[in-house]
């Protein structure tokens, strides 16, 4: 199989990621318990090591303002239902995927914030002064995608970070296609909140995620529980990462993503990032040389991660995802890619585009591989 489906999961991880998986499941897989026995304390060092990993690669305010998630939906949810009060004006964009927009509508379909989504160019670029015109005496929160999951264009976060702070609102960044492939400076771009799954771009399993939680922002817990170590408290905890971690975190899946992080930092962001998006572009000269084929998306590759969306005159998105996938042995991703908004916007709805996202281990000879296919899919 050629997997070109890194930006909903990227595959295969590094080694390292399934050795450290069984060494820790073999050995370390205790409950994390700070005055516990050297099993249970060796666990908590671990989620205290990737807290301080994670602190350092993102320069975040304290270790401890890291939460551990399931997911980015998880660490999304956290934020938004943490923070939120009735009569709340929040600012988004047409830009997002599902695990931004299914909880921010649902609270503005129960009348209890209202929301207000900014709407992109035809690159899938925002504009930060559209962003800064949509700011109401209500308004709390700004919350975007670093970078479309659809079209991979990235956004000037550190502009719209800037209006945000000026206004003293609360930022939150996705940063589900950006963790691990654009440098992100929490502090420098005046981020209150950083979503991001952990199985994406930087290398470790499926959940886990985290949920940055800057010192301007307080929020509620949305769930509670055991924490491992203050268990006479009649509440959760107020210290921090307790205060928002209620229940066993995922401590293989943190074992394993420490191990993501060291590959990443060994390769640097910039140069794995540079690598997708060669592979796309590679891509995308041949798709353009394609009849019936029709690109998305912002050419300028400074302005991109590695994804990048097509469509095909004759065949819809499901059809030609099939197809690569039975005939020729090719994962894509066809569909709304959970990001019905801006697949309106570009009038690809319902049945979506086609995305390849490539990851650190594609090669050029499986985008020609893929490139192949598609001559023979139209007949070229």
């Amino acid at each position: 199989m050629i997997y070109l489906d890194n930006a909903a999961t990227s595959f295969p991880k590094p080694e390292a990621v399934y050795a450290a998986l069984d060494r820790f499941a073999r050995h370390s897989l205790a409950n994390p318990g700070r005055a516990g026995h050297k099993m249970a304390l060796a666990a908590e060092h671990t989620l205290d090591d990737g807290r301080h990993r994670l602190n350092r690669f993102f320069n975040g305010r304290s270790p401890d303002r890291f939460i551990f998630t399931l997911n980015g939906t998880d660490a999304l949810n956290i934020a938004f239902k943490g923070l939120l009060n009735d009569g709340d004006h929040v600012i988004t964009t047409d830009l997002e995927h599902n695990s931004v927009s299914r909880p921010l509508v649902a609270l503005a379909d129960s009348g209890r914030i209202a929301l207000t989504r900014v709407s992109c160019d035809s690159g899938g670029a925002i504009d930060p002064a559209a962003v800064a015109d949509a700011i109401t005496p209500k308004t709390r929160l700004v919350a975007l995608t670093h970078a479309s999951n659809v079209l991979g264009t990235v956004q000037p976060i550190a502009e719209i970070g800037r209006i945000v702070r000026d206004h003293d609102l609360v930022f939150l960044v996705d940063a589900a296609q950006t963790a691990g492939v654009v440098p992100i400076d929490i502090q420098a771009l005046c981020i209150d909140l950083l979503a991001f799954p952990g199985h994406k771009s930087l290398l470790g399993p499926t959940g886990t995620g985290a949920l940055y939680v800057g010192p301007r922002v307080a929020l509620r817990p949305w769930r509670e529980g055991g924490t491992g170590g203050d268990s006479s408290s009649p509440t959760q905890p107020a210290e921090y990462p307790y205060f928002l971690e209620g229940g066993t975190p995922n401590v293989l899946g943190v074992a394993g993503l420490i191990a993501g992080l060291d590959f990443v930092e060994e390769r640097t962001p910039d140069a794995i990032r540079l690598h997708e998006v060669e592979l796309c572009d590679r891509l995308r000269l041949a798709i353009a040389e394609l009849p019936g084929f029709e690109l998305f998306g912002h050419t300028d590759p400074a302005r991109r991660v590695g994804a990048i969306s097509f469509r095909c005159d004759f065949l819809s998105a499901p059809e030609l995802g099939g197809i690569l996938d039975q005939a020729f042995d090719i994962a894509v991703r066809p569909g709304l890619h959970c990001a019905p908004y801006i697949h309106r916007a570009l009038g690809s709805y319902p049945d979506g585009l086609v995305r390849v996202s490539p990851g650190p281990f594609t090669t050029d000879s499986d985008i020609d591989r893929l490139i192949a296919a598609l001559k023979e899919v139209c007949g070229t």
